[in-house]
């Protein structure tokens, strides 16, 4: 063997124990690696069952509020179908309930109820509350307006009612 030969082999050795060396390395970085993502995998399965719980108990107490202010108004409030997911595109009409309850309406005449407070339908929730939200809005003003008109139609036969019980009670004394 020749010197030059007996050189490159030995470079050759020392880069393979460099290349061999540097997997090692890569190896227990990637490793490490792992074990970073896993830690931080498990920071947000925490936070996600903390976040869900919270969620669990907001819709419960969204629905209670909005039973409690949507019963003494109406039954129920129509549900635009452009809002409903693309897979429930063969409804004919949409309603929800006090109780959070979505009616849906298919063309083949069957009906299907959704209750919104599942977990499995939260995103459907949404899309249905920012829906009906300013329809419940108008719910409540025409209520108002209702109740306004007929306390100044009230007020002003009270008033003559009670000028005329007056004058009757003046004629008899």
């Amino acid at each position: 063997m020749t010197q030059e030969t007996v050189v490159g082999q030995e470079q050759m050795e020392f880069m393979n124990s460099q290349d061999a060396k540097a997997s090692e390395k890569k190896k227990s970085l990637s490793i490490q690696e792992l074990i970073e993502s896993l830690k931080s995998t498990a920071d947000d399965i925490g936070q996600i069952s903390e976040l869900s719980s919270e969620e669990r108990i907001l819709v419960s107490q969204f629905f209670l509020s909005f039973l409690n202010l949507m019963k003494p108004l109406t039954t129920s409030i129509a549900v635009n179908q452009i809002v409903l997911p693309t897979q429930l595109s063969d409804i004919v009409q949409a309603h929800i309930d006090p109780t959070g309850h979505l009616a849906l309406l298919f063309t083949d005449g069957h009906l299907e109820l959704k209750d919104l407070s599942e977990e499995k339908n939260r995103d459907l929730m949404m899309s249905v509350i920012g829906d009906i939200l300013p329809k419940f809005k108008n719910l409540t003003a025409l209520q108002k307006r209702k109740l306004e008109n007929r306390i100044k139609m009230l007020s002003s036969v009270t008033k003559e009612i009670q000028k005329s019980a007056d004058a009757l009670s003046a004629s008899t004394v």
